[in-house]
């Protein structure tokens, strides 16, 4: 538990409805009660009731917000310390005139997530619990917060301390055959070794296999819709984004510079880039755009690369998706609508079929065909895959395959019968990363660092 209070605006600074001060801490209701009026009322409130009332200036008895307080005392709050929530009217003037008076009682100014850290270091909330509170803020489709929303109800973590344990119970065991040598049967222990190594790795690559797919849930797939001038690139991301995002003429070379737009596809959010037609141009702008085209390219988790069926293919678009097809590229002929004079006979030798979607943009015809072959190519058609209980975070991912590596040491090293003493180690290499992801064993600074990322008053 700290032994000091904070404070901190905790809904968006700006005109609103109401607005939001967090107070949390061992002087929690006392500090809003000296504010409070009627006098006396906070400090008799029972847990998670709410008061109606006024706020004062106490050296002065000035009336500065009307306010419904609600007290949440300890443990049963989300810091497990007592916490005060103010809310008042939203306005600049009124929650920072709010704030000053909390301020000058004594009370600090919350660093940012530092409500989140208390939670972690009273221990309602692991690491890993924590971190997806951040995931939930910023998750930009139902997917990525739906996912969000298991970890922090503690999915992931109830699998990385589940076998936690079961590490613990093969060190027990091998720590007896090291006390105890003279009881120890060398063929046993290895086997034992083997079998309780085996099962471990088997369940850090079942967490491992859905990284790349809760990654992407969680981040968004960069997508680049690239390919020449006027095959309606823009037109693609207008009609993904519902909205005139970007202009659409009959002119080549429309758009100069990469246009960005979040779009969601069967839940999944996409960051688009509508890039430069790529071409040979003497236009000093135009050609910086197609610089930014060709580097948006190397970026993109997914390339859309368009083309025009009703125009022959050129020999640079040939030469591109001969290129490309060991990249996650998608090949979109648009124009359906328009008697067909691409010959696509080469590029079905690159590509399978799911891989090419012929559409008509402006028709409004197999746009559903385009959002099943994204779908497909990195969900294999399962976005959810069961229990939805994905690894989304590099950390978690990282520390994840360092605990791999450790149980694969353990038992390799059991093969070549060496002492048991030097496998209990590499256990415990793989328990000790295992820890890092839940927040049990980590140096200081990093979970500072983890807490920086957050909004202040979170």
């Amino acid at each position: 538990m700290m032994e000091d209070t904070i404070a901190a605006i905790s809904t968006p600074l700006g005109e609103g409805g109401i607005a939001v001060i967090r107070v949390s801490g061992p002087q929690a209701v006392e500090q809003a009660g000296r504010l409070f009026r009627p006098a006396g009322k906070l400090e008799r409130a029972k847990t998670h009731t709410v008061h109606y009332g006024h706020l004062a200036n106490p050296a002065t008895g000035e009336t500065v917000e009307e306010a419904l307080v609600t007290v949440m005392r300890a443990p049963r709050s989300f810091t497990m310390e007592d916490v005060v929530e103010i809310g008042c009217h939203g306005g600049l003037v009124s929650v920072k005139r709010v704030l000053d008076l909390l301020l000058a009682g004594g009370v600090r100014l919350a660093e940012p997530g530092e409500f989140t850290k208390r939670a972690f270091l009273n221990g309602r909330i692991d690491l890993t619990q924590a971190e997806a509170v951040i995931d939930v803020i910023r998750a930009k489709s139902d997917k990525a917060h739906k996912l969000a929303l298991k970890q922090v109800e503690g999915a992931l973590s109830k699998r990385v301390k589940k076998l936690r344990q079961e590490l613990v119970e093969v060190m027990a065991h091998l720590e007896v055959n090291i006390d105890y040598p003279e009881h120890d049967v060398e063929e046993l222990t290895t086997a034992f070794i083997r079998e309780r190594g085996t099962a471990a790795i088997g369940q850090v690559e079942a967490m491992l296999k859905s990284a790349g797919e809760g990654k992407l849930i969680r981040e968004g797939i960069t997508t680049a819709i690239v390919g020449r001038p006027n095959v309606g690139k823009s037109s693609l991301l207008n009609a993904l984004a519902q909205e005139n995002r970007a202009i659409v003429t009959d002119i080549p070379g429309t758009t100069r510079d990469v246009i960005e737009e979040y779009v969601t596809m069967n839940g999944i959010p996409l960051k688009l880039l509508d890039t430069a037609g790529i071409r040979e141009t003497e236009d000093v702008v135009e050609r910086i755009g197609v610089e930014r085209s060709l580097g948006a390219l190397d970026e993109a988790d997914l390339i859309l690369f368009m083309l025009n069926g009703s125009e022959p293919l050129s020999d640079d678009e040939l030469k591109r998706l001969e290129d490309l097809r060991e990249r996650a590229t998608i090949v979109v002929v648009n124009k359906t609508d328009l008697p067909q004079e691409a010959d696509l006979e080469r590029v079905m030798m690159w590509y399978p079929a799911e891989r090419i979607v012929r559409l008509s943009v402006l028709g409004e015809e197999g746009m559903d065909r385009l959002e099943k072959a994204v779908t497909d190519l990195f969900f294999q058609g399962d976005v959810e895959g069961g229990d939805l209980t994905y690894v989304s975070n590099v950390r978690h991912i990282q520390l994840l395959r360092q605990a791999e590596e450790a149980l694969r040491d353990a038992v390799s090293a059991a093969d070549l019968l060496v002492p048991i003493d030097m496998i209990q180690i590499d256990f415990r290499r793989a328990w000790e990363y295992l820890g890092e992801m839940v927040g049990d064993q980590m140096a200081d600074s990093l979970v500072d660092q983890i807490f920086s990322q957050f909004c202040l008053g979170k």
